[in-house]
């Protein structure tokens, strides 16, 4: 496993993370609670990425419904303080987790109760990474920037960050952090893959030059890059497009489904599945530190390693891309 550091921070982090978003749950969205991996499946899935040399977990406070944090915690209690030691914990605050007013969102209130929540059910003194998970428009910026800057001098959480954030937000919450002497987003954390490359226009660029950590989620696109989808035909049970297909519907035309049979070729020309060189093509990329990967059980990750052993240069990059433009 390499290691790199996340951003200009001094953290080093693994060039593969877990997503823990399916422990408990699917995600964030209430009506798939109790779904996703058991407690014993989970715990299968991080004693396999601990063994690879995975140090990285990525969960919310949302995921399952406080579900994945807490298992995240079971696990933690059943190995020794070394494994702890080595493990960094990502979390991220501003979806639901209640029905009140306010429990959602990055208000003050929210972030400082929901980040104490998350260190009780990871079992934990403080989180290494906490994240914004979504914008919320409905709360002054400076007030969600204090916030974390107070997390941050309590001790709660080693760095904060940005999920699924536009690039001038994030530029100009970087410029709020600095004017006010607060403490400022040391990474972003957005969807990124061949189906969905816009980050390449501002976000990436801006990661380049503020000096940005960059870890990506969905590099398959929610399966479509596996090849799994294809036209005039049934989706594959209990497959995303059967389950939560809203993120997704936009896919669905022709152009996609071209692009994924020239996909296809391209993987087959070189031996090796399409998954892997989805994944490889994320990992190329200059500024990606790592990205997240969301197996559903321990052989899957096999996919995610292989990409590590697939350097592809910037023609490759290219060519591929083209495939989707």
């Amino acid at each position: 496993m390499e290691y790199f550091s996340l951003g200009r921070t001094g953290l080093k982090i693994s060039r593969l993370g877990l997503g823990c978003g399916s422990f408990g749950g699917l995600g964030s969205d209430p009506r798939f609670f109790g779904m996703g991996q058991s407690e014993t499946e989970a715990f299968a899935l991080m004693d396999r990425a601990y063994e690879m040399g995975i140090n990285f977990f990525d969960t919310a406070d949302s995921y399952g419904g406080g579900r994945s944090e807490s298992i995240i915690g079971k696990w933690f209690k059943t190995k020794s303080s070394e494994v702890r030691q080595q493990i960094l914990v990502s979390s991220k605050v501003f979806n639901p987790i209640g029905d009140g007013p306010n429990d959602r969102g990055l208000s003050r209130r929210h972030i400082l109760r929901q980040v104490d929540s998350s260190l009780k059910r990871l079992g934990v003194e403080r989180l290494d990474l906490y994240l914004a998970h979504e914008v919320d428009p409905e709360t002054p910026l400076e007030e969600t920037l204090r916030a974390f800057d107070d997390v941050i001098r309590q001790g709660k959480a080693h760095y904060i960050g940005a999920s699924n954030w536009e690039a001038w937000r994030v530029a100009r919450a970087l410029w709020v952090s600095d004017k006010l002497g607060l403490a400022s987003f040391s990474w972003v954390q957005n969807s990124y893959n061949l189906l969905e490359q816009e980050l390449e226009y501002e976000m990436l660029p801006l990661c380049e030059d503020q000096g940005l950590g960059f870890t990506p989620y969905s590099s398959l696109a929610g399966g479509w890059l596996t090849g799994k989808y294809e036209a005039g035909k049934n989706y594959p049970a209990g497959s995303r497009m059967t389950m939560r297909p809203e993120p997704y519907q936009h896919l669905i035309q022709e152009k996609t489904f071209r692009g994924i049979g020239a996909f296809r070729k391209a993987a087959s020309s070189r031996g090796i599945d399409m998954a892997t060189l989805a994944f490889a093509w994320v990992l190329s990329h200059p500024q990606t530190n790592a990205i997240i990967i969301g197996p559903r059980k321990p052989e899957h990750f096999e996919l995610a390693e292989k990409a590590l052993r697939i350097p592809l240069t910037a023609i490759e990059r290219a060519e591929l891309a083209a495939l989707f433009r």
